[in-house]
């Protein structure tokens, strides 16, 4: 027993420690999920790239309802109301006095023959300045005060005629300037990608008796020059192509006097290539045109 003793206790200061088995397998364990299995990565699968989805075709988006014919629609750049009509891209928005009131007229007889259909807007006794005893106002304030329901969309022509009431009321040079300035602005804005066209005052000429008239005729002449906007000058329509004997009343034409003054319009508007078929976004079809002789 005192040898048995001894032995452990030498055993011990000599640093020999036995072995600690119970906690081997455990650590084996631990160190077996601590290392990469190199077999397991070998038999795990590769995911395959992701399919890429097959192309869709996209369908345009379907033309939007047109509004019906008659009815009311509004102008996004203006915020007025207008109204539908069958065919705008062959309108002709026109504006004038008493010379263009009225279908048999020499400005609306001109514009039809040209392949148009025509949409007056203005009243006898009105001008750029000049307003009737009815209460039409001059043609801007008639426009921006709603007494004109216009075409809707884009005609293929906006015609401005007049100028003889200005005359006949005194109005000054910057008075007609200034009108005719605002309701061009005003036009442009409501059909920005319409053709313009002015028409002057039928009057004699300025030699021959054409008075204020005569000068009113110039005076818009110069400022459609300025503009850009194409003019045609009747400041001597009545002396040029003989048509002071085909007045009514000193003013206004006869029936016939309508008939030979439209042929010289239309030749006038056919020369400037103001034709339905010149300005029409989308042409549909060929007018032959009679050229007939003025004098």
């Amino acid at each position: 027993m005192a040898l048995t003793s001894v032995g452990v206790t030498v055993g011990i200061l000599a640093g020999v420690v036995p072995p600690d088995t119970s906690g081997s397998d455990t650590a084996g364990a631990a160190r077996t999920s601590d290392e990469p299995s190199s077999t397991a990565s070998e038999e795990t699968p590769t995911a395959p790239p992701p399919e890429r989805p097959a192309p869709t075709r996209t369908e345009p988006p379907a033309d939007p309802p047109q509004p019906a014919v008659g009815s009311i629609a509004r102008n996004p750049a203006t915020g007025r109301q207008e109204v539908v009509v069958p065919d705008i891209r062959d309108t002709a928005v026109l504006i004038g006095d008493s010379q263009s009131a009225g279908p048999d007229t020499w400005p609306q007889a001109a514009l039809r023959t040209l392949g148009y259909s025509v949409s007056f807007a203005g009243a006898g006794g009105t001008g750029f300045v000049a307003a009737n005893r009815v209460g039409n106002a001059n043609y801007y304030d008639s426009l921006m005060r709603g007494d004109w329901v216009l075409p809707h969309g884009r005609p293929g022509l906006v015609v401005i005629e007049g100028g003889g009431n200005d005359a006949a009321l005194g109005a000054s040079d910057a008075q007609i300037l200034a009108g005719a300035d605002a309701l061009v602005a005003a036009l442009r804005s409501t059909y920005p990608s319409s053709r313009l066209v002015m028409i002057g005052t039928l009057s004699r000429g300025a030699g021959d008796g054409g008075g204020r008239r005569a000068q009113v005729d110039a005076v818009l002449g110069g400022f459609a020059a300025q503009r850009g906007i194409p003019f045609v000058s009747a400041g001597d329509w009545l002396t040029r192509h003989r048509l002071a004997g085909f007045l009514a009343d000193g003013v206004h034409l006869t029936p016939q006097g309508h008939l030979l003054a439209a042929q010289v319009l239309e030749q006038h508007l056919t020369a400037l290539q103001l034709t339905a078929e010149e300005t029409s976004p989308e042409p549909v079809r060929r007018r032959p045109h009679d050229h007939r002789p003025t004098e």
